[in-house]
């Protein structure tokens, strides 16, 4: 048997890694930390305070600093919270690269979507893999381009998030995202449709809204408000009748309501670097109904969901009939062989250890 291995796992610094979780990547970096203690793997998570204390987690300084009257009256100032998250990571990346941190790492895994991992990795005496969750941002480009030695390690989340950082990254690992099967279980279906994300623009609730009525049935959202001004004007005024707000669920019971569900509605503004709220309502054996954008159609396949035209409501509203037709059963199994959290393991431990042989 392999040797276990110490594993520090940087996570993002502005949302803490606990339930319920404030979106997919908060979610994702949970699993793959439990998954990972699970198989015997020393663990440290570099994540927000409050986190999951299971987690064996050693919170990020994230402290908002105090700034003088003089400091507060430059108006090229960059915002508090920049500071304290870019100081936060500047410690931690520090203290890993002099080896400061009381436990020696073999490994390490950055899940943040910070620049300062990605700029400072060469000087950290173990490897350091970085996932690319998002598409390019100016600010990871630029960390990357500041390695002269183009040294760094990238997995990317999808074929999708890899093709769209080729140019910069041209040879990442793509290692999907999973879904702990025994935490999304199978449900019996025939209840309201659901939304269930993060509620901002970019994921199009709204849209899910309109669809939901103009195919005449009833609709359940779940989710974090991620934007009070959109929740207030777009998604507010339309609750009420077949329309509902659950609230922001977790654990057993966001499982419990999505299995419930007939269909699940995902409607991505944006191209999705994953989806992971289709892998999730896959597992809980319900059919998608979404936009095709990003990453969503290397999940889909005919037997467990169908794609229409972004922002093609009318198109989502005419293609739930033939949604709710499909086989449950066909999408936990899809889930089973495509979306597992075994699986996303799996591929993690092969790579680290290739980078450690």
């Amino acid at each position: 048997m392999s040797r276990p291995l110490r594993i520090a796992l940087i996570a993002s610094a502005r949302f803490p890694i606990r339930e319920p979780f404030a979106g997919g990547l908060e979610a994702h970096t949970w699993a793959l930390a439990t998954a990972l203690r699970r198989r015997g793997h020393r663990i440290a998570l570099f994540a927000a305070p409050g986190s999951d204390p299971a987690l064996d987690v050693q919170e990020l300084p994230v402290h908002l600093p105090r700034f003088s009257d003089a400091a507060r009256a430059d108006l090229s100032m960059t915002e508090p919270s920049a500071l304290a998250e870019h100081h936060a990571y500047l410690r931690l990346m520090l203290d890993l690269s002099v080896g400061r941190s009381r436990l020696p790492y073999d490994l390490v895994h950055n899940n943040s979507l910070h620049y300062l991992p990605i700029a400072m990795a060469p000087a950290v005496p173990a490897p350091v893999v970085t996932t690319l969750h998002t598409p390019p941002t100016p600010w990871l480009e630029s960390a990357i381009q500041a390695d002269p030695t183009r040294s760094a390690v990238f997995t990317a989340v999808s074929d999708h998030t890899a093709r769209v950082w080729r140019p910069l990254v041209p040879s990442a690992y793509v290692v999907r995202n999973g879904v702990d099967l025994l935490r999304w279980p199978a449900g019996p279906g025939g209840g309201p449709l659901v939304w269930f994300g993060r509620i901002v623009p970019e994921k199009g609730p709204a849209l899910a809204i309109a669809a939901a009525g103009a195919a005449g049935l009833p609709l359940t959202l779940a989710g974090p408000v991620g934007d009070r001004a959109y929740f207030r004007d777009s998604i507010l005024p339309r609750l009420g009748g077949r329309i509902r707000y659950a609230g922001h669920l977790g654990g057993h019971e966001l499982a419990a309501l999505v299995g419930s569900a007939s269909a699940a509605l995902v409607t991505p503004c944006w191209d999705e670097p994953y989806g992971l709220v289709v892998a999730e309502a896959l597992a809980c054996g319900t059919p998608v109904c979404g936009f095709d954008r990003g990453a969503l159609a290397e999940i889909l396949t005919p037997d467990c969901g169908r794609l229409v035209p972004y922002p093609d409501v009318a198109a989502m509203a005419a293609a739930i009939d033939g949604v709710l037709r499909l086989d449950r059963g066909a999408c936990r199994a899809r889930a089973e062989a495509f979306c597992s959290v075994t699986a996303m393991t799996d591929r993690y431990e092969s790579l680290y250890r290739e980078l450690l042989s």
